[in-house]
């Protein structure tokens, strides 16, 4: 074994191997380069399919999140709701003005809303609408300026890396 620069190199093999065979066993060039791109575009097939299942496994992560948020929301609005109502109905006996009870409607449809969102239909009626204006209203998901081309985001990116090296004081 050789040392070089404190790496351990293993002794240097003939890049010559003896053939065996006649030329025609062998498969010509043709057959290998029409092999290699059957397999590239196999590992790039699964490579595209392995990145839609990851982003569609990111965003069910982030509606499930969004949906335990919108429980969270409300065990804590049906808590006020339920303290308030019962302290309005208390208010209400004592005085008798119907006042003291007008913000149970607002409150109620707060509640309301957060329970259907958190344990009923709204996700499947909000999931509908969007398909409807996929479908339907596709002009209203262009983005401003259309898509970003490559040479916009390098140029971006070029314009960063020029304020980052004439003012690295200023990040």
């Amino acid at each position: 074994l050789k040392r070089c620069n404190s790496l351990v190199l293993p002794p240097v093999k003939s890049l010559t191997k003896p053939k065996m065979g006649s030329f025609f066993s062998h498969p010509s060039g043709s057959e290998v380069i029409k092999k290699n791109q059957e397999y590239i575009s196999e590992m790039n097939k699964i490579k595209m399919e392995r990145w839609i299942q990851m982003h569609f496994q990111m965003k069910e992560r982030e509606t499930a999140m969004e949906i335990s948020k919108a429980r969270e929301m409300f065990y804590w609005l049906a808590s006020f709701y339920v303290v308030s109502t019962i302290g309005m109905v208390g208010s209400f006996r004592a005085t008798k003005r119907p006042g003291t009870l007008a913000p149970i409607v607002p409150l109620s449809f707060v509640v309301a809303y957060y329970a259907d969102l958190a344990y009923g239909t709204k996700i499947h009626r909000i999931q509908a609408e969007a398909e409807m204006i996929m479908h339907n209203e596709p002009e209203l998901l262009e983005w401003p300026s259309g898509l970003p081309t490559v040479s916009e985001i390098d140029s971006a990116r070029l314009e960063i890396d020029d304020k980052i090296r004439l003012h690295p004081h200023q990040l």
